[in-house]
């Protein structure tokens, strides 16, 4: 069994770098954010699961934690019989502990956000497609799966809830301009209809970093900023640019570092807390709690109402 060090990961903030965990499906290379990465360890018997999805495999029970255990060749379609020497990749995001079976493990690579490119949608499934980017590493492309989208389709359950929206009640009307920047084309669609429903109605989704980075430069040097963008939400992990480093932009920036920005992420842990709140950011939100961002929106938006009229 083998333990991942995490302390010598990513211990810089804000330099859009990503460490990459490569792993082999059916002699395809694939790849982990290694921030979700937990522990490897060699497959182990697993005990089936009546009435679960095809790709949940069943459970198991490394030491003292029960565990679901995902097959990604099934998931992936890939034809495989089960071998002794597969691999269990441990992984902890959404707050949940996650086991997927893969063939192999390769090695790390450090690279950068700007590195990794949106597949095209006939390479990715379509717009709901699994691969969340293109990885140039070590002269080699690898495939970054996006794991949240994976689970979410198994178990939707322990994805972003609209009825956590619903339980907030009625609620008024709100126009100021939101700006939400997340490349998951499945969970960029949950946020969106969850904020509507909450009756927050400009919305201004981007697909990474990147592109809000870019859009918010672009705006005029004159008039009232609050006008264009009251309020910006991120996710951590995406191509070209990620979370951090549109955090750090933002709140080194003088003419932008007043706009409230909240990360919203499946990779808050304690050691990610402690980098956005260095990087400036306002709050940090674990997915996929819906209902709890919108109280967060709430809140920062009425303070920086109180902060203008003071």
């Amino acid at each position: 069994m083998m333990e991942e060090n995490k302390q010598g990961i990513l211990l810089e903030s804000g330099t859009n770098e990503i460490e990459i965990m490569k792993f082999t499906i059916g002699g395809n290379l694939y790849g982990i954010n290694v921030a979700k990465v937990r522990e490897i360890m060699i497959s182990a018997p697993v005990k089936p699961m009546p009435m679960a999805h095809q790709a949940v495999e069943g459970i198991f029970k490394p030491r003292d934690t029960v565990l679901t255990v995902v097959d990604l060749p099934n998931y992936l379609g890939v034809e495989s019989p089960k071998d002794p020497k597969d691999i269990f990749i441990i992984t902890n995001f959404n707050k949940m502990f996650i086991a997927f079976r893969v063939h192999t493990v390769d090695r790390i690579s450090r690279i950068s956000w700007t590195d990794i490119q949106k597949p095209d949608k006939t390479v990715s499934g379509g717009t709901e497609g699994v691969a969340t980017g293109i990885a140039q590493c070590d002269g080699e492309l690898v495939t970054i799966l996006d794991f949240e989208r994976i689970v979410a389709e198994i178990a939707p359950e322990t994805s972003i809830q609209m009825s956590e929206v619903e339980q907030l009640g009625p609620r008024e009307r709100n126009d100021k301009p939101i700006w939400v920047a997340e490349d998951s084309v499945l969970l960029s669609k949950m946020i969106e209809d969850s904020l509507r429903k909450a009756n927050y109605v400009n919305l201004h989704m981007f697909s990474n970093g990147l592109e809000l980075w870019e859009a918010l430069a672009a705006l005029p040097q004159e008039g009232d900023l609050s006008r264009d963008v009251a309020l910006i939400i991120t996710d951590i992990e995406m191509p070209q640019m990620d979370g951090h480093r549109l955090t750090k932009l933002v709140k080194d920036s003088a003419r932008f570092k007043h706009i409230p920005l909240i990360i919203f992420s499946s990779l808050i842990s304690e050691e990610m807390r402690r980098k956005g709140r260095d990087l400036g950011a306002d709050e940090q939100l674990t997915k996929p709690e819906i209902g709890h961002l919108v109280d967060v929106m709430d809140h920062l938006l009425l303070r920086q109402d109180k902060q203008v009229r003071v």
